[in-house]
């Protein structure tokens, strides 16, 4: 699948926090959501401190992860 449709969600500005990526353009962080989640947050308690987000968001935050991953590491 096409990684720019399957991560549609997921998006990259160098005028938005310096194009790290972010959840659909907004200021906040795949990072940040993840290290919520990563800490023990519920998706619950994460929506209530930023309403903007989706329940879809989260899906692609993991899978974007995930992914990531995935990536082949070669050591020399």
């Amino acid at each position: 699948m096409d990684e720019q449709k399957k991560f549609n969600r997921i998006t990259f500005d160098p005028q938005i926090l310096g194009g790290r990526a972010c959840i659909r353009g907004m200021r906040i962080s795949v990072a940040v959501i993840l290290g919520h989640i990563a800490n023990g947050a519920m998706v619950e308690d994460i929506l209530g401190d930023y309403p903007d987000l989706e329940a879809e968001d989260f899906k692609q935050v993991l899978e974007y992860a995930a992914w990531l991953a995935k990536e082949e590491v070669h050591l020399a």
